[in-house]
């Protein structure tokens, strides 16, 4: 009975002299001063993860990397289709949080944030007719994306773990997004063809939301899956008693 004792006195003290980890600011309950904090809090892990956060095993944030995308343009034997591999992301971590929203009852959370610049480069196939130039061909894309802005949303799951701690888990992740100005183009087309890749740079430049349009579902559905991955990476490291004050 008194070891049992000396156990319990031990693991209370234990918990209320545990140290706050550097990564993360612990949050009140209380509304309004819980989304002001995190908001905070989730800027200053940002911060640290440009650099790498060891404890959290996320060493290297950059680049963001999407397996593929698609876009159709026209129908047809001639329409135009594109496809765009291995996409690397440059810049998503100068991320700034500037509106946080909570519902700790049901768990939701509402992130709205900006991004200054968005660099972008992947390898791309295209066949098709493009500006009455016959446009199949492959070579290298890139993309510079300025004043992104972007609204997730995520409901998340709590469940306890056999350390006694309570983590969440991302239920459902969901994501729009707005870029300001666009600047892309291709290069290094196969067989050097620079007729094909003047018309495509071409079109590409004069129609460039227009492309971003058309690659917008593709790129949100992929995005969330990304952000989904990332969240609970997070969150299976953070325990939510780190996040929040439970008492």
């Amino acid at each position: 009975m008194l070891q049992l004792a000396l156990f319990l006195l031990l693991t209370v003290v234990g918990s209320i002299f545990a140290e706050q980890p550097y990564y993360v600011q612990q949050c009140p309950r209380e509304e309004p001063a819980i989304n002001h904090c995190l908001l905070e809090s989730t800027n200053k892990l940002v911060e640290l993860l440009r650099e790498g956060v060891p404890e959290l095993d996320m060493t290297e944030i950059e680049p963001i990397v999407i397996d593929e995308i698609g876009i159709v343009l026209g129908s047809g034997p001639d329409g135009y289709r594109a496809l765009f591999r291995n996409i690397q992301a440059y810049g998503v971590s100068n991320i700034t949080v500037t509106n946080f929203r909570t519902d700790l009852e049901t768990l939701q959370f509402q992130i709205t944030c900006d991004i200054p610049r968005i660099r972008v480069k992947a390898q791309y196939r295209s066949t098709g007719v493009l500006i009455l130039v016959k446009a199949s061909g492959a070579g290298d894309y890139w993309g510079e994306y300025e004043d992104v802005k972007a609204k997730i949303y995520f409901k998340a799951n709590a469940h306890e773990s056999e350390d006694g701690h309570t983590y969440l888990t991302a239920e459902q992740v969901k994501m729009d997004f707005s870029v300001k100005d666009i600047q892309m183009g291709v290069e290094n087309i196969a067989n050097g063809n620079s007729v094909i890749q003047a018309a495509l740079n071409l079109f590409i430049n004069s129609n460039a939301q227009e492309l971003l349009k058309e690659m917008k579902p593709a790129l949100r559905t992929k995005l969330s899956m990304v952000l989904h991955n990332f969240l609970d990476r997070l969150f299976v490291k953070i325990p939510l008693d780190e996040w929040l004050n439970l008492n």
